[in-house]
């Protein structure tokens, strides 16, 4: 159902830094790139995740209550995504752990602010 998403930033060469290595995990690569921002994403058609400066051209801030979630293979790749999101100077916001009904996850703010999510479904 979600054919894309998009986060904020306004350092957008950071930000493409940080996404470039941490989707790599995910084996999502740039499908697009413009002056503005840059697409992820495994092949075309598929969801894609973008980060952009704002077309109106004001400051990006974060949603209070928006989160993007990145889903996972299984908890070691969780662990490894969460992991490689604190490298890159993001902010940890929930370490990884089951959370409940078979979900396992973890919670990071990027170098913008903006919080993600990285999950897999697990047997509970």
């Amino acid at each position: 159902m979600i054919g894309y998403t998009c986060v904020g930033t306004n350092h957008l060469d950071n930000a493409v830094r940080f996404y470039s290595e941490l989707l790599s995990l995910l084996g999502a690569k740039p499908l697009f790139q413009t002056e503005r921002g840059v697409g992820y994403g495994i092949s075309p058609g598929k969801p894609m995740l973008s980060v952009t400066k704002p077309f109106d051209g004001q400051p990006a801030t974060v949603g209070n209550g928006t989160m993007v979630a990145l889903a996972a293979d299984n908890p070691e790749h969780v662990q490894a995504l969460h992991a490689k999101a604190l490298a890159l100077g993001g902010t940890n916001k929930g370490a990884p752990g089951p959370r409940g009904h078979g979900f396992y996850g973890a919670y990071f703010r990027d170098l913008d602010g903006n919080k993600l999510a990285v999950f897999c479904m697990i047997n509970s």
